[in-house]
Parts: C-alpha cells; structure tokens; sequence
C-alpha cells in the first residue's frame, strides 16, 4: 500500500510571477490543492519537506496529509500528490498540486508496474523480455493505493505473456484497463540469417573478366 505521510502547508495568498518568486526566496515551494467537492486554494510548502518526502517515495501515488496552518489552528486535507514540476536542469521542485480525497471514495490513479526475477525463456533460450505497459490504470480506495504493482516474470517461457487480468492486484484495488492488453511477453530470439549464394554473389557485385592477351609470336615468325 502507497505510505501516508504527513505535510506542513500553509495558504498562500499571494499570487503572479513576483509572488511565487517570494516564496522560492524564502524556501518554500508553491502548491495548490482542489478536488473532494471544494474551491481550489493556493498553498506552499517546506522545499526541503516535499523534496525529503518525494526522494523516500518508491512509486509515483504519494498519499500526504496536509496540515494546513491558518490563524493558530490546523486543517487535516487528505490528498494524492497529482503533479511535480521540477527545474530543468536543477531538478529542484518548482510547483505541487495537491489532489484532495475521501477516505470513503473510490479514485483512480497511475501504478507503475515493474518485473521481477528474470524470465526462463530469456535466462535459457536467450529471448527478450518486452514490457509494452509501463504503468496500468486503477480503481480503488485511498487507503488500498499500492505504490507499484510488481510482476513475478521467471516462468514465462518464449511466447508466454502476462495481460493486464494477470497482474497481483492487492485487495480493494481494480484496474480499468482492457483486461486483453499485453504487460509482458517473452520474445523468440532474434538470429540473424545467413545470405545464401545467390545473394551473397549480387551483393559481391558482377564478376569482372578481364581479357586474355595474345601470346607472343615464335621469334622469327613474320607478322
């Protein structure tokens, strides 16, 4: 199940390009939050906090419960980090939206899928292992969100595949998907074929023949 952490925001009135600049300078991030029925609101949070708590993270879905501080008292806001934007080349993070949800609601969300172990057609008949979904589509309460879905590969066999119906779904969760599209499948190898005669005499080129020189005439033979 994806880890619930916890998160220090506070509202952020301000708003523009100046804005934003101001809270960079003064190490925080900004951030907005909107879903679950309610008006979206700017926030920011600690830049060090969200980059700890992202850096920790093993999948893309991080539950967060925002500690939203107004006015001496702190708001709970259960929410799904939905989207980082990060700097270029830094990486540092630059904006967060928070997705807000309801322990009592279904929501849908991206899983990454990952293999695991190595494929018997791959380690003893030297196929290739191909993963067509990188990620699959699920259906399920905040509190059953796995982090990653990860696949048991090693008896798949040339030709044998893995679709989207196979896949280890913890309980609560289901994916909505087409349940016929491939994951995984296990390829032949790939030899390459020798050029037969023929081919390998069209690509050599036309022979050349060079033509034959005349023998010398006998000495004392009159031309």
């Amino acid at each position: 199940m994806a880890k619930q952490a916890k998160l220090t925001a506070r509202p952020r009135s301000e708003s523009g390009r100046n804005a934003v600049k101001q809270v960079r300078e003064r190490g925080s991030v900004p951030a907005v939050i909107y879903g679950a029925k309610t008006e979206p609101a700017n926030l920011e949070v600690s830049r060090r906090d969200i980059e700890a708590l992202l850096s920790h993270a093993v999948g893309e879905n991080i539950l967060v419960e925002l500690e939203i501080e107004e006015g001496g008292k702190t708001t709970n806001r259960l929410s799904l980090i939905q989207e980082v934007q990060h700097h270029p080349i830094r990486r540092e993070v630059l904006h967060v939206d928070f997705h807000a949800v309801s322990m009592t609601e279904e929501i849908e969300a991206e899983i990454v899928v990952e293999s695991v172990g190595e494929a018997d057609g791959v380690k003893n008949f030297g196929g290739l292992l191909e993963q067509n979904m990188r990620s699959v589509t699920i259906k399920c309460l905040p509190q059953n969100l796995p982090e990653i879905i990860r696949v048991d590969v090693t008896a798949l066999k040339i030709g044998d595949s893995i679709h989207v119906r196979d896949l280890p779904l913890p309980q609560g969760v289901e994916t909505v998907d087409d349940a016929d599209l491939t994951v995984f499948i296990v390829a032949e190898p790939t030899v390459a074929e020798e050029p037969s005669p023929a081919a390998a005499a069209a690509s050599a080129g036309p022979e050349v023949i060079k033509e034959k020189k005349p023998d010398a005439a006998p000495s004392g033979e009159k031309k």
